[in-house]
């Protein structure tokens, strides 16, 4: 699983012109599920999303987690993040999972990150043409592979 977290002051989903989904301050998470993702995957990106201190504190510094910030989240499928791009100009998506095997693990991984923080988790909708809007707050943008975990 590949996910990108950008801090926002504020993010939306708008689907068919109408608002799906929008927060103030929080998370927008875009997350891309693998063929060979499983709940080791989730568990250990939603402990990943929920803790890491991304946030500032009284000083300024970024030390604080979704946790302590009592944050909103919206989290977004994107397959395209596990894009290969290596050979030619036209992305591969061969390592995407199938919506049989992703649909599943995309609402885990919510129902999950919703449990961990104490609160509803706001999502897209899998599959849709969607327009996603948000305000970068710093900006911060963090991107996590759970194959990869530096």
């Amino acid at each position: 699983m590949r996910l990108i977290i950008q801090r926002v002051s504020k993010a939306s989903v708008t689907i068919n012109k109408i608002v799906k989904s929008s927060i103030s301050d929080g998370l927008l998470i875009l997350l891309g599920i693998g063929n060979d993702d499983s709940n080791e995957d989730i568990n250990w990106l939603a402990n990943k999303v929920s803790n890491i201190r991304i946030f500032d504190d009284e000083d300024g510094i970024m030390n604080k987690s979704i946790l302590e910030t009592e944050g909103d989240i919206i989290v977004v499928s994107q397959f395209t993040l596990m894009a290969k791009t290596k050979k030619g100009n036209r992305p591969s998506y061969i390592n995407a999972a199938s919506p049989e095997i992703s649909i599943p693990l995309y609402e885990q991984f919510v129902n999950h990150l919703s449990t961990l923080i104490g609160k509803q988790v706001y999502t897209g909708e899998f599959g849709a043409d969607m327009d996603v809007n948000l305000n970068n707050d710093g900006p911060v943008t963090i991107i996590i592979d759970s194959k990869n975990r530096e």
